[in-house]
């Protein structure tokens, strides 16, 4: 099993930064790749960005290109987010997650392709 702990949400101005980490523990040796997910309320989960663990291969969706970055820490199994030049449309409660499958080329961007989720945390946009 793989546990996921976000940290890094909060409360920001339109325009400003926020990064969020997520930890993973227990079988990390078995993660091949890890994504971001959001889900503001009333509407569906859905995905931000994602990497795969061993070549940095990225994928963002369109929404949040070239204000977001998304990173790793092999190391110390630690995933980021960076996101910048924020929006209130971006508030959401943010998810990472961790996928076991060696997928060497493709970034996966659909929920059912990650095995291990985080309890998410809150980011708030205010206008």
């Amino acid at each position: 099993q793989v546990q996921l702990v976000e940290s890094g949400g909060g409360l920001v101005q339109a325009g400003g930064s926020l990064r969020l980490s997520c930890a993973a523990s227990g079988r990390t040796f078995s993660i091949h790749g890890m994504g971001w997910f959001r889900q503001a309320p009333g509407k569906e989960r859905e995905f931000v960005a994602g990497i795969r663990w061993s070549i940095g291969r990225t994928s963002y969706a369109d929404s949040v290109k070239g204000r977001f970055t998304v990173s790793r820490d092999n190391a110390n199994n630690i995933l980021y987010l960076q996101m910048n030049i924020l929006k209130p449309e971006d508030t959401a409660v943010y998810y990472c997650a961790a996928d076991s499958r060696p997928l060497w080329t493709v970034v996966p961007s659909e929920q059912f392709e990650y095995a291990y989720w985080g309890q998410g945390t809150q980011v708030t946009v205010s206008s």
